[in-house]
Order: structure tokens, then C-alpha cells, then sequence
């Protein structure tokens, strides 16, 4: 019986295969749909894969500008428009099939390839995995043309069209015929934020391409840049202030042709830069590629030299004769293979290794100095070189009455942290903060590239009439908290200052709306206001012309002015981004400081100062008084409503004491005799009452938080304080610690 139950221990496996299985199977030729959509799913991996290879193409046009239209993740759109030459017409039938290029005609050009494509396979790739219209005009042409594709062949003849110059390829659902991609990439994150990197990285690099990346619906883009001479102004632009100042400049080159020929240009980090992970942007002959051996070499390089500053930032353009690199070793031309590469990155990591050596010999700290010397009545401190006597190296200990206790880049502790206010959905917020924050170090202004002389003149102004006193104030203070409707309490060292929010808001912008002279982003209006309506009603609250019989004389003041605008509507839009349509309709307002919106009842007074103010026979005078009547109504003012708080409670209640005024009169009469209608009127004036003391306790609150989160950062990054505001009561030393001590010690 035990014999019996033995089971034999390979009766759980599969039987053996049949005879008839084991036959090789049949090899047979695969459709063309299916090869090609094989293939597409290789070269089209994600969509910044597709956003990448377009704006490749757009570079390869020679464009100035590219702009990235994402929405999302890419999955929805990508839409990338340059300026460059265009594509042919008699070219469009071909454009979308596979291997058709204009880069090259025979394999031996590849070893001297100079564009970044070649093989022809990205356009044709997208088509077998998405939806592809384009839209082309080239130099000459009086209409250009849109065409859609679909499996690499246009679906239609292409239709004449109104086209700008240059190139518009729109990717729509893309992987729709991929279901297991497309979900994998619905459910990962986001490819947007490799969307914004990838554009970073090729910004930072052709210096002379503006690019501009945006979510589809999203008021301004992520990414924004234009032209400009340098790499490191570049990398300021895109990467911050931050970085850009902790960046050293690197070069390496060698011309032995028995070991190597290159030379390579970069920036990289220094000691005083930390971050959490490393950030390499590596081009190869203009071609944004990844080398993991260098980046690995580098990283070895940090840990061993600056152990806690191990996660660098670099940029490094390398430069090889063409023949030296093979760019065909990769289906998204992601990586290349160089000719003496391990002696190349030998070479590089040297130079590394001796840069570093040399900057770690010193390293910059934040210190806290004491000098009795002012300038003026402010109580600044002059800039003074450090005394080279031995005696001056040796570290004092600072009095206490001479103390420091704030860090401006850092500031702890808020006057209104002491006080009893009430909650304010705005103000918790955390994560909107942050973002604030966030864009306002990321953002900068563009380059004074404007070509006008007077432009130039007007900034070059700015410079020479710099207080640097101030300046060193502006840099440096720290935000204490609101000291009445004005002025705000601020400390600098161990002084105490009042400033005028509306004089130096109103600076602020002057200022801004010069050097961001036709570079602005837009505001939209949702409904046009016409110009017309808008004076008549700045007229009317100025009480310029308060007679009924007057109002004919109005209407003509606001005729003229409109008239006038109307005429200029050209050189506002262009310069100044404000859109006047051709029915005298006021559209679009230009964004003057990101984050910040100006108070929308001030819009009838600042079309009536562009009217009457500006001087528009002498150029300069003309962008100066336009740009003064811009930063006025862009300036911090009080908002029209009373201030709630204090006295100004005050006013809210004087409709609700009329009511109760009513209530007493009529107490002598039955509550029977009294009217319902009247009682719910009474009650209907005190709820409006209500509602505008919200409103008002917003508004107020709103401005506050602009001036704390908005207004005080952007001063330290771009305010240049001219030398009336050293005398004109922009700046009050209010005391200095010094002071206080001596009246304590009293006590």
C-alpha cells in the first residue's frame, strides 16, 4: 500500500512537448503599420521625447524663438512654433514618411553632420502614434499652408492658411493607439517638469533663441527667456540668482591629435553652492547629450574635494571635430560616442579637480560688521575695505548693544506674529507662499536688450543715480511689519527705518517696466473697457468738471483723449503691452512684477494720465512719462475702501447707527404698526454693510500680504534706490538699538 501512494516527483511538471511543437516556428515579413509603429514607440518614448525632437528641428531652422504649448503632460498637445526658414510646400507630401530628410544625402555625411537630425524618423514616428498638423510659411510666400498627418501620409491636400514665419507642429493625443503606454503614463507623473527642464537645459546653451514653455490655460510660462550675450546671464535667467552666483567659470582644451582635440567651456559650482541633487547640462558640438562616465567622474571629483558641497551644478559645452563623434549609437540620439573618450574626461576631470583646489583655499561666510560712519540723515553704513592689519584678523566679540539678530535671507519673527488678527484664508496658505517665493527667485528680468537709444539712456540713468547706501538697505533689511496705511517698519542692522510703500513701490516699477521694455507677459481682460467710458469716469471722480452742463465738455475731453490713444495703439502694444482695439477698447494690461496684480479701480486714472500726461513729441520723454504712468498704477496705494481696522471701523457703522436711530423713533409705535417692508430694509442696509467690511478687511489684507510676499523680495533682487529718496521721506531712521540700550540703562 505505501508502494502504492508513491507519487513520482516530476508528475507536477508539463507533459513533454509534442512532436508537432517542436518544429521551428515559421518566419514571415511584418506589415509596414506594424514596423513602423514598433519603431515609433523606440524613437517617441514620453513626450518631452516628442517636445525634444521638434525643438531640435526648430534650432535646426535657424530659429530665434521657440515656444512650447503643453497640455496635459503632452498627452493632450504639444505644440511648438519657431521663426525659422520654414519647410517648402513641393516638400509637404513627404514631410511625415520615414527616412525623408534634408540633412543629409549619402552615410558619409554623417561624419560631419552639424544639425541634430538626421535620420528623418521623428516626424514620421509621431504620426503613427498620434494626430500631427503643421503649419508652415516660408520667406516670400503671401499664405503659408496647414496640413494634417496620420500614418506618415498627409490625410488631405494642404489648404492655404494666415501663418507668421517660420513653422507650427501640433502633436494631438498622443499614444492613443498605444493603450498600455498611455495609461503607464497617465498613472506616472507628470512629464511636464521634464518638459520646463528640457527647455532649461537648451536655453542656458543657445543664448541666442528665446524660448518660452507654457501649460495650456496658464497666464504666464514656466519657462521664459531672451536672447543674451552670455551663458552665465543665461543661467541666471533660468536657473536664479542663487546659483548663478556660485558658479565659477571652467575651460579645458587639448590639439594633440596623437591623443585628443577639443576644448570644452563650462561653469560649475563652488563651495559655498549646496544642493540635493546634482544638475549636469552637458552639450556635445551644440547637441544636448548625457555622458554618464563624465558626470560619474566629476561626482567623484566633488566628493573627494568639497565633501559637503558633493551635488554640483555644472554646464559644460564641449566642442570636437565632427568626425570625432559618432551621433548614431542611440534611437533618441540621447547619447553619442567620442573618439579618445576616457583620455577626454581623464583631461576634463583635472581640470576639474585643480578649479575646485584652487576655490576651496577660500570660502564666503555671512558676518556681521559695525561701522559708526553714516551717510546723510539715514544712518547708512558706508562700504569700507577691511583694515590688511594683523591686528583686524583677530575676531572680536561683537557688544551686544551692536548685535544683529536678524537675517535678511532668513528672517524669523513678524510684528503682526505678536498681535491678535483674525484668520484669513489668503494668509494660510502655505503651499501658495511657497510658490510665490519659489517663482520670484526662479524669474528674472529679461536682458536690456531694447535697441532703442532713449531706452538705454533711461536705464543707464537708473545706474548712475543709485544711492549705494540705500541699495545696501534695500539688499539687506528686513521686513518687520506695517506701521500704518504707508509706511512700513523695516530693520537694517541694528537700525530701525520707516519707508513709504507707495514711493517705493512706485520706483519699483518705473524701473521694471523700463527693463522689461517689449518683453512684457500679459494681462487679460476678461470684458474690454472702452476708453471713452473710462475717462468720463476718471473725469467724474476727479471732479475735474462737476457742473450737469458740463458734461458735453467731458465728452469731448474723453473724444480727443480716446482719439489720441487710439492713434498710439500701435506703440503701446509693441513697447508696453497695452492693447487698445480698434473700437477704442481697452483688452490687455501688461504684467509689470510677477505675482502681483494692480488694483483694477485705478484703470479710469491711469488711462486719463496716459492721455494728458504723456509727452509724446520727444521720444525719450515719451517712454519716460508713459512708464511713469505706468508705475503709478501699478504702485502699492492705500485701497479706496477705509482701512477696517482702527478708526475706520468707524465708517462701516454709520448705516447700521441710522437704522438704530430709526428703531428708537419708532419705539413709541407697537411692534404690530411697524412694516415688515421696513424692517427687512432696515435689516438688507445692515447686511450690505457687512459685506463691505469683508470686502474692505480682504483688500487690506491682500495688500499687506503683497507687500510682505511680493514687494519686499522683488526690491531686494531689483530696486536700485535713486538719491531723492534719501531726502524726500522714503526712508526714516526711526532708532538703533545703541539708542535703546542708553534709555534702558536708565531704568
Amino acid at each position: 500500500m505505501a508502494a502504492a501512494m508513491e507519487v513520482d516527483p516530476t508528475d507536477h511538471l508539463d507533459p513533454q512537448p509534442s512532436n508537432h511543437s517542436l518544429e521551428p516556428p515559421k518566419i514571415h515579413r511584418l506589415e509596414d503599420s506594424v514596423i513602423n509603429r514598433i519603431a515609433a514607440g523606440e524613437v517617441i518614448q514620453r513626450p518631452v521625447s516628442a517636445v525634444k525632437e521638434l525643438v531640435e528641428n526648430s534650432l535646426d531652422a535657424r530659429s530665434t524663438s521657440v515656444n512650447v504649448l503643453v497640455k496635459d503632460g503632452g498627452l493632450k498637445l504639444i505644440q511648438v512654433s519657431d521663426d525659422g526658414h520654414g519647410i517648402r510646400y513641393e516638400d509637404l507630401p513627404i514631410l511625415c514618411e520615414r527616412h525623408t530628410t534634408s540633412k543629409l544625402e549619402k552615410f558619409e555625411d554623417l561624419w560631419s553632420i552639424k544639425s541634430m537630425g538626421f535620420r528623418g524618423e521623428a516626424l514620421a514616428s509621431m504620426t503613427y502614434v498620434a494626430q500631427v498638423t503643421v503649419t508652415t510659411i516660408t520667406e516670400g510666400q503671401v499664405h503659408g499652408y496647414r496640413v494634417s498627418y496620420r500614418d506618415g501620409v498627409m490625410e488631405s491636400e494642404p489648404k492655404a492658411c494666415a501663418a507668421v514665419k517660420g513653422t507650427q507642429i501640433m502633436i494631438e493625443n498622443l499614444f492613443y493607439n498605444m493603450s498600455a503606454r498611455r495609461k503607464n503614463l497617465q498613472s506616472s507623473a507628470d512629464d511636464y517638469p521634464k518638459i520646463v527642464d528640457l527647455l532649461s537645459r537648451f536655453a542656458i546653451h543657445h543664448t541666442n533663441v528665446a524660448f518660452s514653455c507654457r501649460k495650456h490655460g496658464a497666464a504666464r510660462p514656466d519657462v521664459h527667456t531672451v536672447a543674451t550675450p552670455s551663458w552665465l546671464d543665461a543661467i541666471r535667467s533660468v536657473y536664479g540668482l542663487s546659483v548663478a552666483c556660485n558658479l565659477m567659470r571652467i575651460e579645458a582644451t587639448d590639439s594633440d591629435s596623437s591623443s585628443s582635440v577639443f576644448q570644452m567651456v563650462g561653469f560649475i559650482s563652488d563651495a559655498n553652492y549646496v544642493a540635493k541633487k546634482i544638475t549636469m547640462v552637458l552639450f556635445i558640438n551644440d547637441r544636448l547629450v548625457e555622458c554618464s562616465a563624465l558626470k560619474r567622474a566629476i561626482e567623484i571629483v566633488y566628493a573627494a574635494t568639497l565633501p559637503k558641497a558633493a551635488k554640483p551644478f555644472i554646464y559644460m559645452s564641449i566642442q570636437l571635430p565632427p568626425e570625432h563623434v559618432d551621433v548614431n549609437i542611440h534611437p533618441t540620439k540621447r547619447e553619442v560616442s567620442l573618439l579618445n573618450q576616457e583620455i577626454i574626461i581623464e583631461k576634463i576631470q583635472t581640470t576639474v579637480e585643480m578649479q575646485l583646489r584652487s576655490s576651496n583655499e577660500t570660502r564666503a561666510f555671512q558676518v556681521q560688521e559695525f561701522q559708526p560712519s553714516q551717510i546723510g540723515s539715514l544712518g547708512v553704513t558706508a562700504d569700507t575695505k577691511s583694515d590688511p592689519s594683523p591686528s583686524s584678523s583677530k575676531s572680536l566679540k561683537v557688544p551686544v548693544q551692536k548685535m544683529v539678530r536678524t537675517d535678511s535671507l532668513n528672517p524669523a519673527g513678524r510684528m503682526h506674529a505678536y498681535l491678535q488678527t483674525k484668520p484669513s484664508g489668503l494668509l494660510e496658505s502655505g503651499s501658495g507662499l511657497s510658490s510665490v517665493r519659489s517663482s520670484i527667485r526662479q524669474r528674472r528680468n529679461p536682458k536690456e536688450t531694447a535697441d532703442l537709444t532713449s531706452v538705454q539712456e533711461l536705464v543707464a540713468e537708473i545706474d548712475q543715480n543709485c544711492h549705494s547706501g540705500l541699495l545696501d538697505i534695500v539688499r539687506h533689511c528686513t521686513y518687520v511689519g506695517m506701521a500704518d496705511d504707508l509706511l512700513v517698519l523695516l530693520q537694517y542692522n541694528t537700525h530701525l527705518y520707516l519707508a513709504n510703500v507707495r514711493n517705493l513701490s512706485k520706483e519699483l516699477m518705473y524701473q521694471q517696466v523700463l527693463r522689461r521694455f517689449a518683453h512684457f507677459n500679459a494681462i487679460q481682460l476678461s470684458n474690454p473697457a472702452p476708453l471713452c467710458d473710462l475717462i468720463k469716469l476718471a473725469l467724474k471722480e476727479e471732479d475735474l468738471l462737476d457742473c450737469q452742463e458740463d458734461d458735453d465738455l467731458r465728452q469731448k475731453i474723453a473724444e480727443m483723449n480716446t482719439e489720441l490713444l487710439q492713434e498710439k495703439a500701435e506703440m503701446l502694444d509693441e513697447y508696453f503691452c497695452i492693447k487698445i482695439d480698434p473700437q477704442g477698447n481697452l483688452s490687455r494690461l501688461p504684467v509689470v512684477l510677477d505675482q502681483y496684480t494692480p488694483d483694477m479701480d485705478r484703470v479710469p486714472e491711469f488711462i486719463l494720465c496716459l492721455g494728458n500726461d504723456v509727452v509724446w513729441d520727444d521720444e525719450k520723454s515719451c517712454l519716460q512719462t508713459i512708464s511713469a504712468a505706468i508705475a503709478d498704477f501699478y504702485a502699492m496705494h492705500p485701497p479706496m475702501l477705509p482701512n477696517p481696522s482702527g478708526d475706520g471701523l468707524q465708517q462701516y457703522k454709520r448705516k447700521k447707527e441710522v437704522a438704530d436711530k430709526c428703531e428708537l423713533d419708532t419705539s413709541i409705535e407697537s411692534e404690530e404698526t411697524i412694516s415688515p417692508v421696513r424692517k427687512g430694509a432696515m435689516t438688507a442696509e445692515e447686511d450690505v454693510e457687512q459685506e463691505l467690511l469683508a470686502e474692505a478687511e480682504t483688500a487690506w489684507a491682500q495688500r499687506e500680504w503683497s507687500i510682505q510676499h511680493v514687494l519686499f523680495p522683488s526690491m531686494r533682487l531689483f530696486l536700485k534706490p535713486p538719491k531723492s529718496m534719501a531726502t524726500n521721506g522714503t526712508f526714516i531712521q526711526v532708532t538703533s538699538l545703541e539708542k535703546l540700550y542708553k534709555i534702558f540703562e536708565r531704568c
